[in-house]
């Protein structure tokens, strides 16, 4: 695995392997980062789930201000911690699960990154929790990725959702919308 694009295009990353654990394919990673390619620069990040770290380091790589990386598995934050070695971003590494955190979060967030274990609806929960708690900026976006087999209808005022299928992956995009436009 490899960060594939920005000032750190190349670098190899660590991996780890757990059931409950499942990498980005890099041609969903390429999607993904596309869809958000005009909102990276000097946005704070947020990657729950965080994992190996991959997606908020790609952030980081293509001009992301700051990312808090949040896995509630002590290897998976190890794993993070290494593959942040010479990155000269900004980055903050949380030992916690995503719940508790989202609760007592004090900050908001430009961009959410949300790539939870596919047979659970941590995602949804992970959402709701996000738009009821206001924890993003004005124009701010979620990506959510999950199986294409998983519906989700986002039903918040002031917020709009996009879907893209990959495969048997499903990419969510959604925005809050500006309250002055």
């Amino acid at each position: 695995m490899r960060i594939i694009a920005g000032k750190y295009r190349g670098k190899k990353l660590n991996e780890f392997t757990l059931d409950s654990t499942k990498p980005t394919l890099d041609r969903v990673k390429e999607s993904i980062f596309n869809l958000i390619q005009f909102d990276l620069v000097d946005a704070v990040i947020l990657d729950l789930f965080s994992g190996t770290g991959a997606l908020g380091i790609e952030a980081l790589s293509r001009g992301a201000k700051k990312c808090v990386f949040v896995d509630n598995n002590e290897l998976a934050i190890n794993i993070t911690n290494s593959n942040l070695q010479n990155i000269d971003r900004d980055s903050e590494v949380i030992l916690s699960d995503y719940m508790d955190y989202l609760e007592s979060c004090k900050q908001k967030f430009d961009i959410i990154l949300l790539d939870p274990p596919y047979k659970t609806d941590y995602g949804i929960e992970a959402i709701n929790t996000i738009i009821t708690r206001d924890l993003l900026n004005d124009n701010g976006i979620i990506i959510f990725e999950t199986t294409d087999e998983k519906t989700f209808e986002l039903a918040y005022y002031g917020y709009k959702c996009k879907r893209k299928k990959y495969g048997t992956v499903a990419v969510y995009k959604i925005q809050k919308v500006n309250e002055n436009d």
